[in-house]
């Protein structure tokens, strides 16, 4: 099939979702980049938002902070369509260039071609694409990471597993051996209040970072039901987030991680009463490195002097961390024993907020708010021992085999209820697998063989688990 190697697709949102002119338009990138910290961990997919630079940008800006210096050959912008309603397919942008204010940028037409052999459903369907802004907005921040760069823009239609399937393996394969980066190019929740998108996209980001396809479709299935007043969809690029996380699966990128979230009520002049969320999102090769000793120390002291503000009844702290580690949204447990029993324990499955605040809020909920005991006393305050889990995101349990006493602990949803038992709970306990599988059943109010029934959803997690002794 020939194309006009001319063929230049031009700007459709600048002025409206970005600025038009190229000197503020490189101001604005540059100074959002620069407001963003840099992780050692290599990106080998992201996802990022798309809507203006006003309300996303600095979302956006944590994703692609994290491409710096990094000289990759290959990338691959993932778009969602919102404007071709009769658009079932994914059309590969093949030829030419594609035009920002900031200048033109070629396609890679020989990883355009290397898509295109796969066959439909990819196709080349230039139309499609020109009035579209979820590839156009991440373009300027590419532009000023990489001046020299090369992209390849595809645009999913229908979001359907035949073309996710397709997509994943037409990029797993083009992509073999490159140094690649695939950006997925997603909103998160559309038009709830405030209160009810945080809930929302805090599950879709959950069921995210966990890989699994199947818990995200349950999880948009499960809050769509729910006709939460103003939810239009829990997330406009479904397509390119589910073919990210089925590409990372396919190349060994398992590592996610959460690098920022806000919506569209964070900024000034936004309304909390019909907002949009934003998220990016890390899939690397590599897990980030654990904790160092500082850090630790102090989350710690975070802790501690949450709780003793509480129990006081005086206000929280406010936190200041300048730790890009700290900064990280972390889900968390903190456990509170005096002379070795158990007097707490609280936290969170889903990263909430970054891991100084989530440790800050949950230590309150272990001293205040665990219904097994009593709340904590002033008395009891200086008898008190902390220690704090910091948790991976969830994985999906194939097959009970798998399970490593020590290492893993495990969450179940059954029935409509949950549980969790964190990975030092069985070596306290001395049980085996079968035992923990047990007790995962009876914390989460079910029968003890509750994991086995067919609607069961059986998930692990690793923890950084340190105290103050």
């Amino acid at each position: 099939m020939a194309y006009r190697t001319t063929l230049v697709r031009e700007p459709a949102v600048a002025g409206a979702f970005y600025p038009a002119d190229p000197g503020a338009l490189q101001e604005m990138v540059d100074r959002l980049l620069a407001e963003a910290p840099r992780y050692e961990t290599e990106p080998a997919a992201l996802i990022v938002p798309h809507a203006g630079y006003i309300y996303s940008g600095h979302v956006a800006a944590w994703g692609f902070r994290q491409l710096e210096g990094r000289p990759y050959d290959a990338v691959v912008v993932l778009g969602t369509n919102h404007v071709e309603p009769f658009f079932r397919e994914i059309s590969v942008w093949a030829r030419g260039a594609w035009r920002t204010p900031l200048g033109e940028i070629p396609i890679d037409e020989e990883l355009a071609d290397a898509l295109l052999a796969a066959g439909p459903p990819l196709r080349f369907v230039p139309e499609v694409h020109l009035e579209e802004h979820s590839i156009e907005v991440e373009l300027p921040f590419l532009q000023r990471l990489f001046p020299e760069l090369r992209f390849v823009p595809v645009m999913i239609g229908e979001p359907s597993p035949e073309n996710i399937e397709a997509l994943a393996d037409a990029l797993a394969r083009a992509l073999a051996g490159r140094r690649a980066i695939v950006i997925a190019s997603s909103d998160l929740s559309h038009y709830p209040r405030d209160e009810h998108a945080r809930q929302v996209d805090l599950s879709a980001i959950g069921a995210i970072l966990s890989l699994d396809e199947e818990l995200l479709r349950h999880t948009i299935a499960e809050w769509m039901a729910r006709r939460i007043p103003g939810l239009a969809t829990l997330m406009c690029g479904e397509g390119p987030v589910r073919t990210a996380m089925a590409y990372a699966r396919r190349t060994g990128a398992v590592h996610t991680t959460l690098l920022r979230y806000a919506n569209s009520s964070d900024v000034p002049y936004g309304r909390k009463d019909h907002v949009v969320g934003y998220a990016a999102i890390r899939f690397a090769r590599e897990p980030d490195p654990p904790l160092g000793a500082e850090d630790r120390h102090t989350l710690l002291e975070i802790a501690r002097e949450a709780v003793t503000h509480a129990v006081h009844g005086r206000p929280l702290p406010e936190l200041s961390v300048s730790s890009p580690a700290l900064q990280l949204p972390r889900a968390c447990f903190v456990t509170l024993t005096r002379g070795g029993h158990l007097r707490g324990c609280r936290g969170e499955v889903w990263p909430r907020s970054d891991l100084a605040h989530a440790v800050q809020r949950v230590a309150v909920l272990s001293a205040l708010d665990d219904p097994r005991f009593p709340p904590v006393t002033v008395e009891e305050l200086p008898h008190l021992e902390y220690e704090i889990s910091v948790l991976s995101p969830l994985r999906p349990v194939a097959d009970p085999e798998e399970i490593v006493i020590g290492r893993d602990g495990l969450f179940l949803l059954a029935g409509g209820r949950t549980g969790l038992l964190l990975p030092q709970v069985p070596v306290e306990q001395g049980w085996d697998r079968e035992a923990f599988l047990r007790a995962i059943c009876l914390k989460a109010g079910l029968p003890e063989d509750a994991w086995r029934w067919p609607e069961a959803r059986l998930f692990r997690f690793e923890a950084e688990v340190f105290g103050e002794s």
